[in-house]
């Protein structure tokens, strides 16, 4: 079964995430590939996907959305997940399961599941707007990412396209 995980991330945080999750995939001995969203021309030749972004002000993004919307009819026709990268802190903020806006993008690709993961902020890699953005908001600096979180969401997916977990659309 060859799986598409595609991923838009502004800073790298979020690809790597995808990579962890592709990892895990292939572990399970799954065909997946790992890509940048942007780079997709089409989900051909895929019998799943996995897609994820970046969350900004509780949206993805502008990359991940495009996908979605050129790619909409096909998504539609496979086992789709979900994951947004973004929370940040500890305690994380935002927190709830509202905290990033992407009910639209559920909708049309009839998606299985939607992780939210935590995030992760490296003052140094942002640009002059975005450090003023951080400092006004009063957002922690540090990694976040819950690796074993993630790799036990990836392990589901990988359970549910092999049969072995009970898949819902």
């Amino acid at each position: 079964m060859r799986v598409l995980v595609a991923v838009a991330s502004k800073h790298g945080s979020t690809r790597e995430i995808a990579d962890a999750i592709g990892q895990t995939l292939e572990a399970a001995g799954l065909d997946a590939t790992v890509a940048d969203i942007d780079l997709v021309s089409d989900t051909s030749g895929y019998d799943a996907a996995v897609l994820g972004s970046g969350a900004y002000a509780g949206n993805w993004l502008k990359a991940a959305r495009a996908f979605v919307d050129r790619n909409e009819q096909a998504l539609a026709k496979m086992p789709v997940w979900l994951f947004s990268s973004g929370p940040l802190g500890d305690p994380l903020k935002p927190d709830d399961d509202e905290a990033v806006k992407i009910q639209g993008i559920e909708k049309a690709t009839k998606a299985a599941d939607h992780a939210i993961f935590p995030g992760a902020l490296d003052k140094a890699t942002l640009s002059f707007g975005e450090r003023a953005i951080i400092k006004a908001v009063r957002a922690r600096e540090g990694d976040f990412r819950n690796w074993d979180a993630i790799a036990d969401w990836a392990k589901e997916i990988a359970m549910c396209l092999k049969g072995e977990w009970p898949y819902t659309s």
